[in-house]
């Protein structure tokens, strides 16, 4: 067996974890989340967690279930609903968020990934995004001058992530819209960590089809018993005899 493969999520992050850690975690709302390694993570017992992803699950699933245990301290995240008590956490002092424009966390990660300590955008100027960062003026091919902000690169103790295939070696496919946050999360972590549907022997994936090198993975596992949750059901009426309504 590689020595990448770990039987189950529990044993692929026992001995990594720790309080204050910074964890990373792919996904967008319920969609590419690493399912499984969240409930390891959850066992794992470890405190005082600062989480960055897109958002932080929804109520009952997702990392939902880390927070609930009383483990996250702090969130670097763009969206925040469908969350109850990262609410209300937030609003009574108990837990810290970071706020960040979609397309900017996304290019932090990416930048944090790819050795880049920081970069300038224009998404934020003037905004409360903006408080307390260093801004900078920069030309326009015209001529004219815009302001800009500079946004550091984002790293993590430990990436988590969710693929649909990869080999022995760690090189991962991800499937649809799962391939959001997950390419770029995977860079970015000291050890990364990758929950899979499938695994291949090496040379049974499209070399022009992988998303991730195996070199940014450290740990795969297999997956099991995942749900197809929705986080928001929203339905139309049915059509009635004699024409749709």
């Amino acid at each position: 067996m590689s020595r990448k493969i770990y039987p189950d999520a529990a044993s692929a992050l026992a001995g990594i974890t720790f309080d204050g850690m910074t964890v990373m975690s792919g996904g967008f709302g319920l969609c590419g989340i690493p399912e499984n390694l969240i409930v390891a993570l959850r066992d794992s017992g470890a405190k005082n967690l600062t989480v960055i992803g897109n958002n932080v699950g929804c109520d009952h699933h997702g990392m939902w279930l880390v927070l609930a245990n009383n483990q996250i301290k702090k969130v670097l995240a763009s969206y925040v609903g469908e969350n109850k008590i990262l609410e209300q956490r937030y609003m009574s002092g108990e837990i810290e968020i970071e706020f960040n424009p979609q397309g900017t966390l996304a290019e932090r990660i990416r930048a944090g990934g790819a050795g880049i300590p920081a970069f300038y955008t224009r998404t934020g100027y003037g905004t409360k995004v903006a408080e307390g960062k260093e801004t900078r003026q920069f030309p326009n091919p015209d001529g004219t001058l815009d302001w800009y902000v500079m946004e550091t690169g984002l790293t993590a103790d430990i990436s988590l992530v969710k693929a649909w295939k990869a080999d022995t070696e760690g090189n991962l496919v991800y499937r649809k819209t799962a391939r959001n946050f997950n390419p770029m999360i995977a860079t970015a972590g000291r050890i990364t960590i990758a929950e899979v549907e499938e695994i291949v022997q090496p040379g049974e994936l499209d070399p022009n089809q992988i998303h991730t090198p195996g070199i940014f993975v450290q740990r795969l596992v297999k997956g099991t018993n995942y749900v197809k949750h929705i986080e928001r059901v929203t339905t139309r009426p049915r059509a009635t005899e004699g024409g749709n309504q």
